[in-house]
Formats: C-alpha cells, sequence, structure tokens
C-alpha cells in the first residue's frame, strides 16, 4: 500500500484501526462518509466522486496533483474493503444539515 499510495498508507491505515470512519446513509439511499481525523476533526468524505473535505486533499490531490488522494480518503476505501466502517443512518433533514455545516466550515 505504502508503494502505491505513498505517505498516506500508515496514517489511513492508523484511522481503520482507530474505527474513525462512520459511512452515513439517508432514507433516500444516498452515501458519504465522516471520517474522524487525527486532530480530531470531523472530514467528509464522497467515495462516489472521489472528493475529501480536508485542506490535504485540496492541495495535494486538487492544486498540485501530487496524491492521488488524501489518508482520509484511502481510510474509506480501505475500511470498505474490510467491512470495518461504522454504519449511521440519518433522516434526509440531518443529512442536509451535515452537508450545510461542512459548506459553512469551507466558507
Amino acid at each position: 500500500l505504502k508503494f502505491i499510495f505513498g505517505p498516506c498508507a500508515v496514517p489511513a491505515l492508523d484511522l481503520v484501526d482507530q474505527r474513525s470512519v462512520t459511512r452515513v446513509t439517508s432514507p433516500s439511499g444516498r452515501i458519504l462518509y465522516q471520517v474522524l481525523g487525527s486532530s480530531g476533526k470531523l472530514y467528509t468524505c464522497y467515495s462516489s466522486c472521489h472528493f475529501c473535505t480536508c485542506p490535504a486533499f485540496g492541495f495535494s490531490v486538487l492544486q498540485k496533483s501530487e496524491s492521488l488522494l488524501c489518508k482520509h480518503l484511502l481510510a474509506v476505501y480501505l475500511s470498505q474493503a474490510m467491512g470495518a466502517c461504522q454504519e449511521l443512518t440519518v433522516s434526509e433533514e440531518q443529512l442536509t444539515s451535515i452537508l450545510l455545516a461542512e459548506e459553512e466550515d469551507e466558507g
């Protein structure tokens, strides 16, 4: 994993070991992932479109094209493969609140 994903592989495995990945689903079938980062901040990841809200993703992946993904997104993919995601079902209103709270943090 480290050969393919570089320096984010070990921290991503740590996040999986700590069960920091939560799969959030709504009744309509929408799915997102929340990852509790090592700093204690909660990041939202979308595996369907390969996106994370963390600053490292924005800088290293989107701006610099130095990495394929961040440790949070890799942790999501690894958790999916290993069946190690925590599960949380929320209402459509709760999902909207999660998405709006993330937007406010960025703005």
